[in-house]
C-alpha cells in the first residue's frame, strides 16, 4: 500500500488509498456476523434455531439475535470483530464529510452526525443484549433503524459525481427497504400466528437486512478511491472546484430527485407545512365527533347539527371585499382558524362546539385562499397540496399512536392522554412559518388561471375526494374494521396490519405527483372502482386488497384534482365542493341513523350506495381533468426546461412523509402485542364477566372516556366484557375503536363484533382468555335500528364457553323486539356448552320478551331473578356455576351502569351437563360473603362511597349465590 506520493513528496512516510477504508470496514462487520453464525451452527446449532414456539426441524436457520446473543464462544467472536470495525467505521463517516461537504452546505454536518450516532446505537444493542436489559437493547435497535433512514437517504443525495455508485446505493437501499416488509410480515406470522418455520424464513430477511446494510456503506469504495491516506483529495471533488457539466448532468440523471439542493430553512418549511395540514384534518376530524354529542344525549335531533355547514365558508370569497381582505391577511385568518385546536380550553360543550365551528370555518376559508392565490406558481400550489394531503397521513398516523384518538382533539386533555397545549404551540409557529412567504396574487384572477374545465365538475370532483379521504383514511383501522369477519383470522388486524394503510397512502402521494397524468386517466379510475367495489362487497384479506387499491389511487388523486380545482373559482368549486361534502357526510350518518331522522328509511343499510355516489363524485372531477387536458392547444402548450419544473421542495415533502413513516414504525413497534393474557383468578376457575353499554365512548362532559372505562374494567377484575354502543368508525363519532385501547392496555383478546358497514351501532367482546371462534348476527330488524350480536366460544381453563353479546332494537319498535328474541333465543340454545349472556334487552324482569330469552328455548337463566330495578343490561347463563352478581354505578363516563357477574366453570362435563336440571329455588339460593372463597369475591374499593363516583348501588353491595 505504499504511495506514489512517497517518492513525490517529502515528509510522507506512509499512504494508502481511501478505499482501503471501505474494505477494512466491510470485512470485519461481516466477518463479525458470520463469524458467529458458523461458530454458533457448529456448537450450538439446536439451540440457536429455538424460539418460544418451536425448535428443530420446524425452525432450522438461526436468527441475527439468537447467533449473536449469550452463549460462548460466538458472543466473543462476534464482539472482538464488531470492535474492530469501530475504527473504519468511524473512519468513513470522516472521509464520507470531508468528500461531501462544500461551503455553505448543511447536509453534510447532519449526515456526518447520523454516522456517528448510528456507529454509536450500533455498539449499544450489540453489546447490550435482550437478556442483559431488553428495554434498552430495544432503544438502541431502533434508534439504530431510525438513523439508518436518514443515513441512506442522505448519502444518496450527497453522491459525488460517480454514476457506478449512485446505481449500487439505489439498488443497495431499495433491496434494504423491501426487506423490512416481509421481514414484518413472517414476524407477526411468528410471533402473533404461530406459524412453524415462520421465524426461519424471517430469520433469512433478517439476515439480509444486515448484509444489505453493511453492502451499502461498502460502496463508499468507489467514492473513496479519490482519496490517497495521507489525506489527500487527488481529483478535488471534496471541494468546491469547477465541474464538468456534462459529469454534473451524469449525476443529475442518476440520482434523480436527490440532485436537488437540500436546506435545513426549506426543510423547516416544508414540516411546517405539514404540521399546518395536521392541525387543518385535526380539527375538521373533531367538528362530526363534537356536534354528534347532543343528538346522543337528546336522543334525537338536538339542532346543534347546524354546525356541520360551519366548512362551506369559502363561499364568501364570492364577495371580492371579502375576498380581498382574506388574501392579504392570510397569517391573521390562518391563526384564527386555531381555534379549533385551543376549543379544549372551553370546558362547557355548547361553547366548545361554537369555538370549534368558528375555527373550522375559518381554516376552510384560510386554505382555500391559500390555494387560490398560490396558484399562479406551480412549485408554491404543489407545495401547498402536498402540505394538505401528508397532514391527512401525520393524522392517521397520530391517531394510530394514541390508538384511534388525535392528541389534540377538543375531546381530549391532560388526564385522557392529550397534548393539546404542545400541539397549540407547535401549531401556532408552523403557521407563521407557513405564512411567512406571501404570493404575489391578488387572489382575483383566480378564473383566469385556467380557461378549460367546469368549476361545478371540481367542486364535485372536490368534495367526493374529500369525504373518501376522511370517512376512509383518517384513521388506519376504518377500512380494517370493514372487513373484519371475527375468529379465527382471516384478514388484516388493526394494530399489526395498519402499516399496510400508511405506505398505500405514503406511496400513492409519490404516485400523485410523479404520474399526475397516470392517475388522473380513466384506467386508473376504473381500477380505483374496482377497488372500492371489492372493499364493499367482499371481506377478509381480498376486501383489504380492494381498500389499498383505493387508498394509493385517492391520495395520488389528491395531489393534481386539488391542483387544478385551486385554479378555478375558489368560492364556487371549494364552496360547493364542501357543501357537498356535507351532503355526502350527512348520507353517511343516515344509514345507521335512519330510525331518528327524516326520510331515514329511504337510505337504510346503503353503504353501497355512498361508495357508488362517491365514486361518481370523483368521477366528475377525473372527466374535467381529462377535458381540461384534451382542451389545451398544442401551441399554447409550453415546454419548461427540467430546472424549472417544482422538484426542488419535493425532496423536502418526500422527506417528511419519511420522517412520518418512521414515527409510525416506532408506534407500531411500541402497540405490538405482548399475547400476556391472564385471567384474575385463575386458580379459582373464575370467570367474572360484565355488559356496558359506552355510550360512543364520550362521557357526559363531551371528553374521551377510554382510560376512565380501563379504570373500572381493571378495578372490577372483568376477564370478558360485551360493549354496546361501541362502532365508532364513522365521521361523526370521529373514526375511532376504543376497543384497541382496551385490549392492549388490559391484555386481552377483542372482536370488534360487525363492521362499519353493517349499519349497527355495534357490539364488541373483550375477553381474557383465548377466542377460538366467532361470529357476527344481524337480528331480524324490519321496522328499527339492527340488532347486533356476536357469538363467541372461549378456551376457559381448558373448557370451551359460549358467550353471547347482544344488543336489542329501540322501546319504539315492539315487532322487532319480538322477532329479535325469537332469533336469539334460538340462536342461544343452539349449544349445549357452558355460555352466557352479555346483553341490552329492552324488558322489564319476568315481563314480556323476557321469557323468550330466559326459556326452554335458549336454556339460560336469570342472573338474579329478583333484581327487579333493570330494563336494559342483563347477563343470563347456563351451565355454569353462578357465585356473584353486583351492579357498578357509572359517575360520568356514560349513561348505563357496569353489570358484573361472577361464574365458575366446571372442571367437567358431567359437572357442566348437571347444572342444567337444577330447580330455579335451589339456584337461586343466596348466601353471605364470608360463605364463599375469597377468589370468588368481588373488590372491595367499591364499597360505601366506592372510589371516583364508581359504588355498589341498587343493592349498596354485591349478591353471592350457592347451591
Amino acid at each position: 500500500m505504499a504511495s506514489k506520493y512517497k517518492d513525490k513528496e517529502a515528509g510522507v512516510l506512509f499512504s494508502f488509498n481511501g478505499r482501503w477504508v471501505s474494505w477494512l470496514h466491510t470485512g470485519a462487520a461481516y466477518m463479525a456476523f458470520l463469524s458467529a453464525l458458523i461458530v454458533g451452527i457448529s456448537l450450538h446449532y439446536h439451540k440457536i434455531v429455538q424460539n418460544e414456539w418451536f425448535g428443530y426441524p420446524e425452525e432450522w436457520f438461526p436468527s441475527v439475535s439468537a447467533t449473536i446473543g449469550d452463549r460462548f464462544p460466538e458472543r466473543s467472536f462476534f464482539m472482538l470483530f464488531i470492535a474492530l470495525t469501530s475504527g473504519p467505521r468511524f473512519a468513513l463517516v470522516g472521509l464520507w464529510y470531508l468528500l461531501t461537504a462544500k461551503p455553505g452546505q448543511s447536509m453534510p454536518k447532519v449526515v456526518a452526525y447520523f454516522g456517528i450516532f448510528r456507529t454509536f446505537t450500533c455498539g449499544g444493542w450489540t453489546y447490550v443484549t435482550s437478556t442483559d436489559n431488553h428495554d434498552w437493547h430495544d432503544i438502541f435497535m431502533i434508534s439504530y433503524l431510525v438513523a439508518t433512514i436518514p443515513w441512506m437517504f442522505g448519502c444518496l443525495a450527497l453522491s459525488p459525481v460517480n454514476a457506478k455508485a449512485i446505481k449500487y446505493r439505489k439498488y443497495v437501499a431499495g433491496a434494504f427497504f423491501g426487506t423490512i416488509i416481509p421481514l414484518v410480515y413472517f414476524f407477526i406470522q411468528h410471533k402473533v400466528h404461530r406459524v412453524p418455520g415462520a421465524y426461519t424464513t424471517y430469520a433469512f430477511f433478517e439476515w439480509a437486512l444486515v448484509l444489505f446494510d453493511v453492502a451499502f456503506d461498502a460502496v463508499t469504495a468507489l467514492d473513496f478511491d479519490t482519496f490517497e491516506l495521507v489525506v489527500k483529495d487527488t481529483k478535488g471533488i471534496s471541494k468546491s472546484a469547477p465541474r464538468s457539466p456534462s459529469l454534473e448532468k451524469e449525476k443529475d440523471k442518476a440520482t434523480g430527485v436527490f440532485s436537488t439542493a437540500f436546506t435545513l430553512s426549506e426543510a423547516l418549511d416544508a414540516a411546517a407545512d405539514v404540521y399546518h395540514g395536521f392541525a387543518f384534518w385535526s380539527v375538521l376530524t373533531s367538528l362530526g365527533l363534537t356536534v354528534w354529542y347532543f343528538p346522543l344525549w337528546h336522543m334525537g335531533i338536538s339542532g346543534y347539527e347546524a354546525f356541520v355547514m360551519s366548512t362551506i365558508s369559502p363561499f364568501l370569497l364570492a364577495i371580492r371585499p371579502i375576498r380581498t381582505l382574506v388574501v392579504r391577511n392570510q397569517r391573521i385568518f390562518h391563526l384564527l382558524s386555531l381555534a379549533g385546536l385551543s376549543a379544549y380550553i372551553v370546558t362547557d360543550p355548547v361553547y366548545r362546539l361554537f369555538t370549534i365551528g368558528f375555527g373550522v370555518s375559518m381554516q376552510c376559508l384560510a386554505w382555500v385562499a391559500t390555494f387560490s392565490t398560490d396558484a399562479t406558481s406551480e412549485s408554491r400550489l404543489e407545495s401547498r397540496v402536498l402540505a394538505f394531503v401528508l397532514g391527512l397521513l401525520m393524522s392517521s398516523i397520530a391517531k394510530f399512536a394514541w390508538h384511534t384518538n388525535n392528541p389534540i382533539w377538543p375531546i381530549m386533555h391532560a388526564d385522557n392522554g392529550g397534548w393539546n397545549g404542545t400541539g397549540l404551540a407547535l401549531a401556532a409557529l408552523a403557521v407563521l412559518r407557513f405564512t411567512r412567504r406571501r404570493s404575489t396574487s391578488s387572489g382575483n384572477d383566480g378564473d383566469r388561471q385556467s380557461k378549460s374545465g367546469s368549476p361545478a365538475l371540481y367542486a364535485l370532483g372536490f368534495g367526493g375526494l374529500l369525504f373518501a379521504l376522511h370517512s376512509l383514511l383518517s384513521d388506519t383501522s376504518t377500512m380494517i374494521l370493514w372487513v373484519w369477519e371475527g375468529y379465527p383470522v382471516r384478514g388484516p388486524l388493526s394494530n399489526i396490519h395498519a402499516y399496510y394503510t400508511i405506505f398505500a397512502m405514503t406511496g400513492g402521494v409519490v404516485l400523485g405527483v410523479a404520474r399526475p397524468g397516470l392517475v388522473s386517466s380513466w384506467s386508473a379510475f376504473g381500477v380505483a372502482s374496482v377497488g372500492a367495489a371489492v372493499l364493499t362487497l367482499y371481506s377478509n384479506w381480498f376486501g383489504f386488497y380492494g381498500a389499498l387499491v383505493l387508498t394509493t389511487y385517492l391520495l395520488a388523486l389528491s395531489i393534481p384534482l386539488i391542483s387544478s380545482a385551486s385554479k378555478k373559482s375558489p368560492a364556487l368549486t371549494f364552496g360547493l365542493g364542501f357543501l357537498i361534502y356535507n351532503f355526502m357526510v350527512l348520507f353517511h350518518v343516515w344509514v345507521v341513523a335512519y330510525a331518528f331522522v327524516p326520510g331515514g328509511p329511504l337510505v337504510r343499510e346503503h353503504t353501497d350506495w355512498i361508495m357508488t355516489v362517491t365514486m361518481l363524485l370523483i368521477g366528475c372531477g377525473v372527466f374535467n381533468l381529462n377535458a381540461s387536458r384534451d382542451g389545451q392547444r398544442p401551441s399554447k402548450i409550453v415546454k419548461r426546461p427540467a430546472a424549472s419544473l417544482p422538484a426542488r421542495h419535493r425532496k423536502h415533502y418526500f422527506g417528511v412523509a419519511s420522517v412520518l413513516n418512521v414515527l409510525f414504525l416506532c408506534a407500531a413497534f411500541m402497540r405490538f402485542p405482548s399475547n400476556d393474557y391472564k385471567p384474575y383468578h385463575a386458580d379459582s376457575r373464575v370467570i367474572t364477566a360484565g355488559i356496558w353499554t359506552i355510550h360512543f365512548s364520550l362521557d357526559n362532559d363531551m371528553w374521551s372516556s377510554e382510560r376512565r372505562m380501563r379504570d373500572l374494567i381493571k378495578e372490577a377484575e372483568l376477564d370478558v366484557v360485551g360493549l354496546l354502543e361501541s362502532d365508532l368508525q364513522r365521521i361523526i363519532m370521529g373514526n375511532r375503536d376504543t376497543t384497541q385501547y382496551l385490549a392492549e392496555d388490559l391484555g386481552m383478546y377483542v372482536d370488534y363484533g360487525p363492521g362499519p358497514n353493517k349499519h349497527t351501532w355495534g357490539a364488541a367482546l373483550l375477553s381474557k382468555f383465548p377466542i377460538i371462534n366467532s361470529t357476527h348476527h344481524l337480528l331480524p330488524s324490519p321496522v328499527g335500528e339492527l340488532a347486533p350480536a356476536i357469538h363467541a366460544t372461549l378456551d376457559v381453563y381448558g373448557t370451551l364457553v359460549d358467550v353471547f353479546v347482544f344488543h336489542s332494537g329501540q322501546e319504539e319498535d315492539p315487532e322487532d323486539r319480538r322477532l329479535q328474541s325469537e332469533y336469539l333465543a334460538k340462536l342461544m340454545g343452539s349449544t349445549d356448552r357452558p355460555s352466557f349472556l352479555l346483553s341490552y334487552l329492552v324488558t322489564k324482569p319476568l315481563e314480556g320478551n323476557y321469557n323468550t330469552y330466559v326459556s326452554s328455548i335458549s336454556g339460560m337463566h336469570d342472573v338474579d331473578p329478583t333484581d327487579w330495578d333493570r330494563w336494559c343490561e342483563y347477563i343470563l347463563f347456563k351451565g355454569l356455576q353462578r357465585v356473584g352478581y353486583a351492579r357498578i354505578s357509572r359517575s360520568t363516563i356514560t349513561d348505563t351502569e357496569l353489570q358484573v357477574a361472577k361464574f365458575v366453570v366446571p372442571e367437567s362435563a358431567d359437572k357442566t351437563k348437571s347444572l342444567f336440571g337444577v330447580e330455579d329455588e335451589v339456584r337461586n339460593r343466596r348466601v353471605s360473603e364470608h360463605e364463599v372463597p375469597e377468589g370468588w369475591r368481588f373488590p372491595a374499593l367499591f364499597r360505601g362511597e366506592g372510589v371516583r363516583g364508581h359504588r355498589y348501588h341498587v343493592f349498596d353491595e354485591p349478591r353471592y349465590f350457592a347451591y
